[in-house]
């Protein structure tokens, strides 16, 4: 080997051993910013993973984690466990047994803090920490914190949970969603609110309910329980033949047909918008995506970021009970053109442009 090659492969240690020195000091430096070090914390969905609604707020989780300056793989670990409730484990003895697999593994991890996503995580895993050390902070809640409270007693009140759970509870909004629909159609009589009869569509249920009745709505309604998929499609047919009905508000996210077969959100919003002849008023925005026309609908990123807000809160040293419960205070407005056009509805353009997110589907045949 000459003195050229060897000077050569000389200068290329010292540029490796510069950026190792160089990785090493920045690594060292940030997590300097954490005096305790790598931190974990511990995500359990209630639904599959890239779920419309778990999705969502498992990326608002980390975006404001990222922003209080924790970040995965450098000062960060981020477990995830889905409890797949709603495809697979969709029965009230599968869904504890899940729960109980998730749990074994938070206990096993030792998390920092443990995040769940939506009422089964909640109910199954969440209610199980509580008293222990572990901080617990929920996000997508439709049931109230303070039915899950009577249950097991994990609070002393919203604004000073004193325990070690505390989160950020779905409120639908539900006020809101009818008032932007009555601005874009003043001629609406009645809006046909449809849940379902599982833990989360029952937690649904009480909110449209409780919301309806703390304030006076712009317009009819009614609330009706789809006990099947069956069932689900005769109500949409049911409600294409009422003239009364001016819209429907689908808040039905499982559905068990006569074989026993479930039906998610993918299948039963794109099978509404094919088959309904009135505008869906989305319960999520990220619905829009699927073929329900929109509306004003919960923000689910953004309340992902509120419970990530809490959860760097609680790494940062503040004890999860002195963290106040919080509602999901962000609704987004959305809409589908394609399914607009369908309906043979013009969106005025000041209304688009102010609206949060615009989509162009293409619906699939029936």
């Amino acid at each position: 080997m000459s003195r050229h090659d060897n000077r050569r492969r000389n200068d290329g240690f010292a540029l490796w051993g510069f950026l190792f020195i160089f990785v090493f000091v920045w690594t060292k430096a940030v997590i300097a910013e954490h005096p305790s070090g790598l931190r974990r914390i511990f995500i359990v969905h209630s639904y599959e993973q890239d779920h419309v609604c778990g999705q969502p707020q498992h990326d608002g989780v980390l975006k404001a984690l990222r922003d209080a300056g924790f970040e995965p793989g450098i000062n960060l670990e981020v477990r995830t466990f889905y409890m797949d409730t709603y495809r697979t484990n969709n029965t009230p003895e599968l869904i504890e047994k899940v729960g109980r697999e998730a749990l074994d593994e938070v206990k096993a991890s030792a998390p920092d803090v443990v995040v769940t996503l939506d009422d089964n995580a909640f109910r199954t895993v969440g209610l199980a920490l509580n008293g222990t050390s572990t901080p617990v902070v929920f996000s997508g809640m439709n049931g109230f914190p303070e039915d899950y409270d009577a249950q097991r007693d994990f609070m002393h009140s919203r604004s000073h949970p004193g325990g070690n759970i505390t989160g950020v509870h779905e409120k639908l909004h539900v006020i809101d969603a009818l008032r932007v629909h009555t601005r874009l159609f003043p001629k609406t009589q009645k809006v046909l609110f449809i849940t379902d009869t599982s833990s989360t569509g029952r937690g649904i249920w009480k909110q449209i309910a409780t919301e309806l009745a703390q304030e006076a709505a712009p317009c009819d309604w009614e609330i009706r329980v789809a006990h099947s998929w069956e069932n689900y499609k005769a109500i949409i047919r049911e409600a294409n033949a009422d003239p009364q009905v001016s819209a429907l508000y689908p808040a039905a996210l499982v559905l068990v047909d006569k074989q026993g077969l479930a039906h998610t959100a993918p299948e039963i919003f794109p099978w509404t918008a094919r088959h309904s002849r009135k505008p869906e008023i989305a319960v999520n925005f990220d619905f829009v995506q699927m073929g329900l026309f929109g509306g004003a609908a919960v923000d689910f990123f953004a309340m992902g970021e509120k419970a990530g807000r809490m959860v760097a809160a609680i790494l940062e040293g503040t004890p999860p009970g002195d963290v106040p419960i919080e509602e999901a205070d962000r609704i987004a407005l959305g809409f589908n053109l394609r399914r607009a056009k369908r309906l043979g509805i013009h969106i005025p353009e000041d209304v688009l442009l102010a609206a949060d997110y615009v989509h162009e589907s293409r619906l699939t045949n029936p």
